[in-house]
C-alpha cells in the first residue's frame, strides 16, 4: 500500500506541479511585462455657445442665395475658408503613397465602387454630399470660398437640407416641395453650432442611396438607439456624438473610410478613450496586439435596420407592360428590384466577415485592368506575417457591374440627369450610351462592348458597439468551425491540428508516465534493499 501511495503521489508531483510553477511565473511576470494603462473615458461635454448669432446683424438682412449666407459667415470667420478648402471634404481627394503604386492622389472624386460605379459624372446626385454648392461639372470653381457650405455642417435647426439632383443646392421657392422645402436662411443661420449627429448623419448614413446602404455600421438609429445597438451612441447611456471621437483641428477631421483612402494617418482608435490594456486581464490584454477591438466587440451589424450585402445592375433596366419603370419591395419594404439599378440583397444583424488589416489599403483605378475575378474595387493590406496587421471585422459589399469587355475595365456609368433624352441611363435605361458618357466624362476609352462582371468592396466595421456582455468569448473562435474558420497561414489553437505540436504533447506524457514509472521503481527497489539490509 504504502508503494502504491508513492506513486500516486510521484504522478500527481510531476503532472501538477510543473503547470502550477508555469502558471505562477506567467502571471507574476506576465502583469509586469503586459503594461497595464489606466481606463480613460474622457469625451467633450456638450457644447454650449457663448455667442447668441440672432445678434449679428450681417445675419438680419435677405438672403438671395445660400452663398450670400458662407459670405456673412466668413466675414467674422475669417481665415476659416482656407482651413476647409485644404480638407478632404472639400477636394474629395488626397495624395497618398500606395505600395507598388506610389505618390497617388485619390478620393471620391476619382474612385470606382460598386455601387453607383463613381461620382463623377453623376454630380447632380452625388455631389449632394459635397459640402459645397453647384459642383454640377468640371467648371466648379474649388477656389471660390463662396462656394463652401457652412450650414450643412453647422444648423441645429434640423430644416435645413440639399436638395437631390442640385449638385448641393438647396431648394429654392421655385423648386421647394414638401420633401425638400426651402430654407429660411436667417433662421437657420442664427441657429449653428458644433456639427452634431444629425449633421453628419445626413451624408454618412444615407451614402448610396438610402439608409444604412453603404456602411451597414453608420444609419439612422444611431440618432437615437437603445445601449444594446451601440453603448457609445445610445441616448440612455453616454449618448455620444461623432465629433466626440472623430476629433477636429482646423476643419480637419479624424478619421477615414477604406473606401476612398489608402494610408494608416489619422485615423481613430479605440484606445484614445480606453488605452491598449483596458480589460485589466493579461490574456485578454495581449489579444489587442493581433486583435482588433472591434472584433470582439461587434459581433453583428446593421442590428436596426437592413444594409445592402448584393447588389446586381446586370438586371436593371426593365420596363413594365407601359414602359416605365418600376420596383419591387422585399418582405421588409426594402428595394428588391428597381429598374434604375437592379436586383438587390438585403441583411440585418450581420455577422462580419474577418480580414487581416494593417492600416492601408489599395483600389482599383481608371488606369487599371481586370486582373481577377471578382474584382477587388479595394484591397485591405495585411497578413498574419505582418506585425502590424490585425484581425478586424468587415463588410463586404458585393455586386455585379458593367465592364468594357475589349478593354478589360470596370464602366463609369452616366446614371444622373434632369430629363430624357441626355443618356442618362435612370432616364432612358441605354446601357451603351450611358457607359459611353459616363466614360467620356471621366475621359477613359470605351470600346463599345460591355458586359457584367462581379466585384467586391472592403469595408471595416467600427460602430454598433455591443454591450461587453454581448462580446466574443474564446470558444467564438479557439474551435474548429468558430468565426476566424476563414482565415489561414497560421496556427490558432482550439482551431488548428498540428502534427508537430501533437507529437511532442504525446511524447512529453508518454515521458512524464514513464519518469513517474521508473521513479516509484526505484523506490520500491530502494525500500525492498532497506529491508532485507533489516532483517
Amino acid at each position: 500500500m504504502k508503494r502504491i501511495k508513492t506513486i500516486l503521489i510521484s504522478l500527481l508531483v510531476v503532472l501538477i506541479l510543473p503547470g502550477y510553477v508555469v502558471y505562477i511565473i506567467f502571471n507574476f511576470y506576465g502583469s509586469r511585462i503586459a503594461t497595464r494603462l489606466p481606463v480613460e473615458t474622457e469625451f467633450s461635454a456638450d457644447h454650449i455657445s457663448s455667442t447668441d448669432h440672432s445678434e449679428f446683424e450681417v445675419l438680419q438682412g435677405d438672403f438671395g442665395t445660400p452663398n450670400e449666407v458662407t459670405e456673412a459667415c466668413l466675414s467674422c470667420h475669417t481665415k476659416r475658408d482656407e482651413e476647409i478648402m485644404a480638407t478632404a471634404h472639400w477636394t474629395w481627394e488626397r495624395e497618398t503613397a500606395i505600395p507598388g503604386r506610389g505618390a497617388i492622389t485619390i478620393g471620391k472624386k476619382n474612385l470606382l465602387n460598386n455601387f453607383c460605379t463613381g461620382a463623377t459624372g453623376n454630380n447632380s446626385s452625388c455631389m449632394r454630399c459635397h459640402i459645397g454648392y453647384g459642383w454640377k461639372d468640371k467648371s466648379f470653381d474649388f477656389e471660390d470660398p463662396k462656394n463652401i457650405d457652412c450650414l450643412v455642417c453647422h444648423d441645429q435647426t434640423d430644416t435645413y437640407f440639399k436638395k437631390k439632383g442640385e449638385a448641393g443646392y438647396p431648394a429654392t421657392a421655385e423648386n421647394a416641395t414638401a420633401v425638400y422645402p426651402a430654407p429660411d436662411y436667417n433662421y437657420v443661420s442664427q441657429n449653428v453650432g458644433l456639427p452634431r449627429k444629425e449633421n453628419c448623419g445626413i451624408c454618412h448614413f444615407y451614402g448610396g442611396g438610402g439608409n444604412n446602404v453603404k456602411h451597414g455600421d453608420l444609419e439612422e438609429a444611431l440618432l437615437d438607439c437603445s445601449f444594446e445597438v451601440d453603448v457609445h451612441m445610445s441616448s440612455d447611456s453616454l449618448d455620444m456624438s461623432c465629433i466626440d471621437c472623430h476629433k477636429t483641428e482646423k476643419h480637419l477631421i479624424s478619421g477615414k473610410s477604406y473606401s476612398v483612402s489608402s494610408a494608416n494617418v489619422n485615423r481613430v482608435t479605440c484606445e484614445q478613450c480606453h488605452s491598449g490594456s483596458p480589460h485589466q486581464d493579461r490574456i485578454l490584454d495581449e489579444h489587442y496586439l493581433r486583435v482588433a477591438c472591434q472584433t470582439c466587440h461587434i459581433p453583428a451589424y446593421a442590428k436596426v435596420n437592413s444594409t445592402k450585402v448584393w447588389w446586381d445592375w446586370s438586371s436593371g433596366g426593365k420596363l413594365d407592360d407601359e414602359g416605365k419603370p418600376y420596383y419591387e419591395p422585399d418582405a421588409d419594404g426594402n428595394h428588391n428590384y428597381l429598374s434604375a439599378k437592379g436586383n438587390f440583397v438585403w441583411d440585418d444583424n450581420i455577422e462580419p466577415e474577418y480580414y487581416w488589416f494593417n492600416g492601408t489599403a489599395d483600389h482599383y483605378l481608371n488606369s487599371d485592368t481586370i486582373s481577377e475575378i471578382p474584382v477587388k474595387i479595394n484591397t485591405l493590406f495585411g497578413n498574419y506575417q505582418d506585425s502590424t496587421a490585425k484581425i478586424w471585422p468587415v463588410k463586404v459589399h458585393r455586386g455585379r457591374q458593367m465592364y468594357d469587355t475589349i478593354n478589360n475595365t470596370i464602366v463609369h456609368l452616366k446614371l444622373a440627369g434632369k430629363r430624357k433624352g441626355e443618356g442618362a441611363f435612370w432616364m432612358d435605361f441605354d446601357w451603351d450610351t450611358a457607359a459611353y458618357l459616363g466614360m467620356k466624362y471621366n475621359e477613359r476609352p470605351y470600346s463599345g462592348e460591355y458586359g457584367f462582371v462581379e466585384t467586391e468592396v472592403y469595408w471595416p466595421i467600427n460602430h454598433m458597439v455591443s454591450p461587453k456582455s454581448e462580446a466574443l468569448d474564446c470558444s467564438d473562435c479557439h474551435s474548429r468551425d468558430g468565426k476566424l474558420s476563414s482565415l489561414n497561414g497560421f496556427y490558432l489553437p482550439g482551431r488548428d491540428r498540428s502534427q508537430a505540436i501533437e507529437i511532442i504533447g504525446i511524447g512529453l506524457i508518454i515521458l512524464s508516465l514513464a519518469a513517474v514509472v521508473a521513479h516509484g521503481f526505484m523506490r520500491a527497489v530502494a525500500a525492498s534493499k532497506k529491508n532485507y539490509a533489516k532483517g
